[in-house]
């Protein structure tokens, strides 16, 4: 086995950054050998700092737990011991992106599962088996950053990934307007149902700041790279509402879709079927093998039944049917803290290793 990457996990501490530890836990290319956290956790070994909050199924892996944690403020301790970083903190956004700009002006990849550099122009956000391109993108960022190593990538909101790798395989039919209703995890706010009791029994119509990015941010993975930054699509227009629901794990949604050249029904589910991207032309460790997965039931995709599809790391669709209103309708799902949050991050650093982006220091 070639000698693996050294990763360090920014805000290791949290949700996201233990979700990171399990899922790099025997990675072929990668291993852990720094976490990061706020102050209060530095100094602590990292089963310490997690006692009592550890939130996953799987115990804490035996590799990490004596791992001292790290204060993630201090930039050059961490950056010295790793190739790269995946960074999931929980800060103010200026606070975020001064901290991860920080860290690639150390020569150090930063692969972000923070929204905050979402819009940066020369940022690329990317589900890599969409918008592998925008990687182009990176050789401008580390111009202004003033680094020949270092950079940030980051992936985008995790309710977009229920329905735009759909969208994304019919987009020689040219999409036009869309309509999507997302009902989400608890685990997208870093909850469980013990933590958040209120959830039981309850739907919440409302999550902060999410409609707006499940209408734009799927327009900045459609755009192009253009003069060193990221020209947002035009098309299609999206307007979505963003539901919490009493799940775990999983974020549904169900979707309207009309289009400039309506394809039929068999067209559809032949794109959806056969669609490969680059991390299955390269067989990137995470990558799933078949992307999307078509259910004829009726009663499928289900959030607990469907969300562990590929391990977490492929998405589902079902209920395909032609609309009163629009061209068609079908329901799309993704599992969020896999796909949707630090799955998706670990397969955009395989991506970037495999295209030469991250190398070894």
């Amino acid at each position: 086995m070639a000698e693996q990457l050294k990763v360090g996990i920014v805000g290791g501490t949290g949700m996201v950054g233990q979700r990171f530890v399990q899922l790099l836990d025997g990675h072929p290319w990668f291993k852990v050998t720094a976490i990061a956290a706020s102050a209060s956790s530095a100094g602590k070994t990292y089963e310490q700092s997690v006692q009592g909050r550890w939130k996953l199924e799987t115990p804490i892996p035996e590799d990490v737990k004596q791992i001292v944690v790290q204060d993630a403020s201090k930039v050059e301790e961490v950056a010295t011991g790793v190739d790269f970083i995946f960074c999931a903190v929980d800060m103010k956004k200026d606070e975020i992106k001064a901290l991860e700009e920080a860290y690639a002006k150390t020569g150090t990849p930063v692969v972000s599962n923070n929204s905050a550099h979402r819009w940066t122009p020369d940022v690329p956000m990317v589900i890599p088996e969409i918008n592998p391109e925008h990687l182009d993108v990176i050789a401008a960022q580390r111009q202004r950053l003033g680094t020949s190593t270092g950079f940030i990538a980051v992936k985008p909101n995790c309710s977009i990934q229920s329905y735009v790798p759909m969208l994304n395989a019919l987009k020689e039919f040219g999409p036009k307007t869309v309509v999507a209703s997302t009902y989400q995890a608890i685990s997208g706010a870093g909850k469980n149902f013990t933590d958040w009791p209120e959830m039981l029994d309850n739907v919440i119509p409302y999550i902060g700041g999410e409609e707006e990015k499940s209408e734009q941010e799927p327009l900045r993975i459609w755009g192009t790279v253009e003069d060193g930054a990221i020209v947002k699509a035009s098309a299609p227009h999206i307007t979505t509402q963003c539901i919490r629901v009493p799940v775990t794990d999983g974020h549904l949604a169900t979707v309207f879709v009309s289009f400039e050249n309506k394809p039929s029904k068999e067209e559809i589910l032949d794109r959806w079927r056969n669609y490969q991207g680059r991390p299955q032309e390269l067989g990137l460790p995470s990558a799933p093998k078949q992307f999307i997965t078509y259910f004829e039931e009726d009663n499928r995709p289900q959030t607990k039944l469907d969300r562990d599809i590929e391990g977490g790391m492929g998405v589902s669709a079902g209920r395909l049917r032609e609309d009163s209103l629009y061209d068609y309708k079908f329901v799309g799902l993704s599992h969020n803290t896999l796909r949707g949050a630090a799955g998706g991050a670990v397969l955009i650093a395989e991506l970037l290793k495999a295209e030469g982006y991250i190398v070894a220091k």
